[in-house]
């Protein structure tokens, strides 16, 4: 459960009055509202950590235990809101899923001769079907696991093919993607999280949080009355450029800085190896929201406990996943034969042979670094065989 920190400010205020009205888990409304108000925002009001620069963009991934989690009554509430904030940004910079990299490029491009470009470099990315934009990231030779990292780092974005180069500058672009449990641990290849492309998403675990038959009632003077202090929030978030802490904020950052540590292994340690970078973002957004040109003690105890969350999900979605499929599937399996093990070639069939024995090697050995599987040598009156056991109690 989201720590009540997390509901500070304006962006509190919109979750307690859309919440008895919406199915929607809260955490999702919250991160949904955090990551669209941020784009709304654009790259002004940021934060320097490293010579980087660190505005209110954020990538958040709403991960459902099954696909009645409500994750799309989450963008909707947020959608309709916002769609009374800035109809223009809704009608303008939604973009509905993603082909590839260089559709994401050409969508904010640069000028280039009698093509003017994009006149508004803000984007948001809406993928209901999360699953489907890491397949298509996964795909040799796609180029959009890049273009995402590059721009949720605010780099300049390229697309280097000698029919049609495309560039962009000032991109301001974020993704709000949703997906079960079951899809995003079949689809984040190892490689996703190794290649920093997962680091750069929040993922918040969500469920439905209550049942609403007749749906929700909220008035329309309500949601008229919220729209207005959105817009005021924002308006005042444009003022600010450079935020800093003050003294407070600075000496829990500093607490915080050393409780991330280093981070955890597998997949789930991977996926939240970006702690200071978020935390610093999510900071930013609550204080720009109450326009501040200071990170207070309140907008850093928010945003650490957003960060909290998703890492709390990250682990209760990916658990031991090493990120590794072939590790993860053998580990699975021995764990299920329990004393008796599995030989090279009941390892080998598991995967119907199609896995060469340099890259099964590879995987056993990975396990058994960890602690999780014990292989040894068996005697059998003629050729050893190699067995391999999972570690009771791990």
């Amino acid at each position: 459960m989201l720590d009540p920190a997390a509901f500070h400010g304006i962006a509190g205020r919109v979750v307690r009055t859309l919440e008895p009205h919406t199915e929607a888990d809260p955490a999702g409304l919250l991160l949904t509202f955090l990551a669209a108000v941020g784009n709304i925002i654009g790259p002004g009001p940021h934060a320097i950590a490293d010579a980087a620069s660190h505005p209110a963009r954020l990538n958040v991934v709403l991960v459902g235990q099954t696909s009645r989690a409500r994750k799309g009554s989450a963008w909707a509430q947020i959608r309709r809101l916002l769609n009374q904030v800035d109809p223009t940004w809704v009608s303008d910079c939604i973009l509905p899923g993603l082909a590839s990299g260089e559709a994401l490029i050409a969508e904010v491009r640069d000028g280039n001769g009698d093509d003017l470009g994009a006149s508004d470099k803000r984007r948001l990315v809406l993928e209901p079907e999360f699953a489907r934009l890491l397949a298509v990231a996964s795909r040799e030779g796609a180029i959009l696991s890049a273009v995402i990292r590059e721009a949720w780092d605010g780099n300049r974005l390229k697309n280097r093919t000698k029919r049609d180069p495309l560039v962009a500058t000032g991109a301001h672009i974020s993704v709000v993607g949703h997906v079960t449990r079951e899809e995003l641990l079949r689809r984040l290849a190892d490689t996703e999280a190794a290649n920093g492309f997962a680091n750069r998403f929040l993922f918040g675990l969500v469920r439905r949080s209550q049942h609403l038959p007749e749906g929700g009632n909220l008035d329309q003077a309500a949601l008229d009355d919220l729209a207005l202090q959105v817009q005021t929030a924002i308006q005042g978030a444009r003022r600010i450029r450079v935020l800093q802490r003050d003294s407070g904020a600075r000496e829990r950052w500093a607490m915080a800085y050393k409780e991330f540590g280093d981070g955890g292994d597998g997949l789930a340690g991977a996926v939240t190896a970006r702690p200071e970078a978020q935390a610093l973002r999510l900071s930013v957004a609550y204080a720009a929201l109450d326009g501040s040109a200071t990170i207070q003690t309140a907008h850093l105890e928010a945003a650490l406990a957003v960060w909290n969350y998703c890492e709390a999900s990250a682990y209760a979605i990916f658990g031991e996943a090493l990120g590794d499929p072939i590790a993860d599937r053998l580990l699975v399996e021995l764990r299920k034969v329990g004393k008796e093990g599995l030989d090279g070639t009941a390892q080998s069939a598991l995967f119907g042979r199609h896995v060469s024995a340099v890259r099964l090697n590879q995987a056993r050995q990975e396990l058994e670094r960890r602690g999780l599987v014990v292989s040894e040598q068996e005697e059998t009156g003629g050729r050893p065989r190699l067995v391999s056991r999972a570690v009771l109690g791990q």
